[in-house]
């Protein structure tokens, strides 16, 4: 409107589709401006970008509850290798490594010989941070050097802050040999 008329000034950009002020209209009577359109395109780059990223997040957390936990027997000496009241170092491979791991797929536990056919296998790591515990013959127990963890040579909990007993591996004799059902252990 201009000087009091009631006319529209037309713009010199509008043409078919578009009225004076930018705004275009469809065929269908709807208008789609510009602000409008680029909001829309940026929420759906950004839904698409958060999607990407989403997924394999969602991925990782959500594995351990379908996927299947590998075990596997491992043997790790002859029973003519470990003296009846001894605990020894056994190593053999984790059953969760990766084919890329490398040294890290190599563990160890601790076996103590009970009796003729008895085995107990321990995990080395301490229940109260996962430091490595390590075997004091003398004392007769299980020592944890990081925060004064004690357990005694049946894995239970005899002193400091450990919450719960060594971690244990089912053991069997098949034959002559001695063998450790292996898991992966739960994180301390």
């Amino acid at each position: 409107m201009c000087c009091g008329s009631d006319e529209p000034i037309a713009s010199a950009a509008s043409g078919p589709g578009e009225t004076g002020d930018g705004v275009s209209t469809s065929a269908a009577g709807e208008t789609m401006d510009r602000r409008r359109w680029m909001s829309r395109l940026s929420l759906t780059l950004c839904g698409l970008a958060a999607a990407v990223a989403g997924v394999p997040i969602l991925g990782f957390f959500l594995a351990p509850f379908v996927s299947a936990h590998p075990e596997r027997w491992r043997g790790v000496g002859r029973v003519s290798q470990f003296p009846v009241g001894s605990t020894t170092t056994v190593r053999f491979e984790d059953p969760s490594s990766l084919p890329w791991s490398g040294q890290v797929a190599k563990t160890a536990a601790w076996l103590r010989r009970e009796g003729e056919a008895s085995f107990i296998a321990f995990s080395l790591d301490c229940t109260h941070l996962g430091c490595p515990v390590r075997w004091e013959e003398q004392a007769n127990l299980f020592m944890c050097p990081c925060h004064g963890g004690v357990y005694y040579s049946n894995g239970e909990v005899a002193g400091g802050p450990p919450p719960r007993p060594l971690t244990r591996y089912p053991v069997r004799v098949r034959g002559d040999a001695v063998e450790i059902h292996t898991t992966p252990l739960p994180i301390t």
